[in-house]
């Protein structure tokens, strides 16, 4: 059977202007044109977060610079000395934030109130403008303990770096809505931790967001019934990311939609994020902060990625449900502001939101035409395709590749599922996807010798396999060889994708 779309019997209920920089003293960065420093989460107060100091680590080793996703925000230029300064020793960058901020928030981890959370090894460094103007977030992970550390040494394993590196970069090829990788240095620090072999080395990240507002944020304040704020963390919300919503339920919408896309982005990557709790979830639709995440090897909707989630709760076909949950509790954090006569029914356009988008998604994936006016015709061949690919257990990436196009017969004969795609449980959604007009170029460009005859994957065997040869040889050939292969294949994917979409 293919996996339903997303459905539920009833709904969750809701209970800068360019600063020119003339100091060549500071740094490289004074001469970036595209450096536009842009402080605006410290304007709204101290009840949002807490100054704080980094760690003061024995040793910096850089593993990993995107300069790629540097240059959007005017820092590709730094030196690796300076590249170290700011993001092992995080000296502040010219006019921006003087000290790093630990912010602060709350959250439902599996779905069980937490009062007590807020950044506990992480910060916000920085603020600047993207080349298209976007507010970006500089935040870090493993940069030390803060006032919400709790027990923890705020510190961060390679390995967690490593992984997260690497999970970015998949996800960024794939097409999701995701943060970007942008420092991984070694401190030299051994670490004990109770899932893998201790000790173990220890890695400062930073990484690159639209927005560090999270679902918990606004939960904070609803549970300390302090409504003055709220407000005020709403009108930044909306000032900041939502310029355009004219309230607290069009906000909400906003975000609904954003978050239903993440979701079916995630689905049509194969991607498990592993723990999608209230404060993992921004109101910008972002996908962030990966721990136990996994990428399927086959379509299995019971796909769980992290040891600890025993009931499953955030299996790969229960993440709808669990961003469908998580919305409800923003509504809830709104109604102090509105009212749920609005804010509900606002929410319950999350299904049919999140079923529109994984067609769209899909359908762009695979570099295909949607039909005109006939939405119903393009969720039927999204499910026969991943009915298909559910029963057959082709794998999941494989499956994305050979039938990118429509699925060419000149493709799939060379494929090494081409026996399996001969079989019953493939002609229905086959034969439906030679029908659909693939995206104007798609065909010239899945035709050309450098469009990939076998998929890139990020397998938890493959992950383990490069984690190996950095912790017995410091080798870190596969893992640098590995980015380079994922980064091409984003090339090659997005000749096949079609422009972006609202849903």
């Amino acid at each position: 059977m293919a996996p339903a779309p997303f459905a539920a019997t009833t709904a969750p209920h809701i209970g800068g202007r360019r600063k020119l920089l003339t100091d060549q003293s500071k740094n490289s960065i004074a001469a970036a044109e595209n450096y536009v420093p842009d402080v605006r989460h410290s304007r709204l107060g101290a009840e949002f977060y807490d100054p704080v100091k980094p760690a003061d680590f024995p040793r910096l080793d850089l593993r990993f610079r995107n300069d790629r996703a540097a240059a959007e925000i005017g820092l590709e230029g730094l030196s690796n000395d300076e590249w170290l300064s700011h993001f092992g020793r995080f000296e502040a960058l010219p006019d921006n934030l003087p000290t790093p901020l630990a912010l602060r928030y709350h959250g439902h981890q599996f779905r069980v109130y937490n009062p007590d959370l807020g950044d506990g090894r992480g910060f916000l460094f920085a603020q600047m403008r993207d080349r298209s103007g976007r507010l970006m977030d500089l935040g870090t992970k493993g940069s030390g303990t803060t006032p919400w550390s709790r027990s923890g040494d705020g510190r961060l394993t390679l390995k967690g770096g490593v992984r997260e590196v690497l999970a970015t970069e998949m996800l960024e090829a794939l097409g999701v809505n995701t943060s970007r990788s942008l420092s991984l240095i070694e401190t030299g620090e051994s670490l004990v931790r109770g899932d893998e072999p201790s000790p173990t080395r220890s890695s400062v990240l930073v990484r690159l967001n639209h927005s560090h507002v999270r679902i918990g944020t606004f939960q904070r304040f609803l549970f300390l019934e302090d409504h003055e704020n709220l407000r005020r963390l709403l009108d930044y919300s909306i000032a900041e990311y939502w310029p355009d919503a004219t309230g607290p339920a069009d906000f909400l919408s906003r975000v609904v939609g954003a978050v239903a896309r993440l979701g079916a982005q995630w689905f049509a990557a194969g991607f498990v994020h592993g723990v999608l709790n209230t404060d993992n979830i921004t109101i910008t639709g972002e996908s962030f902060d990966y721990g136990p995440w996994r990428f399927l090897p086959v379509l299995d909707p019971n796909f769980t990625a992290a040891y600890f989630d025993h009931q499953g709760l955030y299996a790969f076909g229960r993440q709808p449900d669990a961003l469908y949950w998580n919305l409800a509790r923003l509504g809830e954090c709104l109604i102090p502001l509105s009212d749920v006569s609005e804010l509900q029914p606002v929410l319950e356009t999350f299904p049919a939101r999140f079923d529109e988008a994984l067609s769209v998604v899909t359908l762009g994936r695979l570099g295909l035409k949607r039909a005109e006016g006939d939405p119903e015709r393009d969720h039927r061949l999204v499910s026969l395709f991943y009915g298909a690919l559910r029963q057959s257990k082709a794998g999941f990436e494989r499956a994305f590749i050979d039938m990118t196009g429509g699925a060419m017969e000149t493709r799939l004969s060379k494929s090494p599922l081409a026996d399996l795609y001969t079989g019953d449980v493939w002609q229905a959604a086959i034969a439906a996807l030679r029908e659909r007009e693939p995206v104007e170029g798609v065909r010239e460009a899945v035709e050309s010798s450098s469009f990939p005859a076998e998929p890139q994957t990020m397998l938890v065997e493959e992950v383990e396999e490069i984690w190996r040869g950095i912790a017995e040889d410091d080798d870190w050939t596969a893992f640098n060889s590995k980015i380079d292969a994922v980064r091409a294949y984003g090339r090659e994917l997005g000749r096949t994708r079609p422009p972006k979409v609202k849903c």
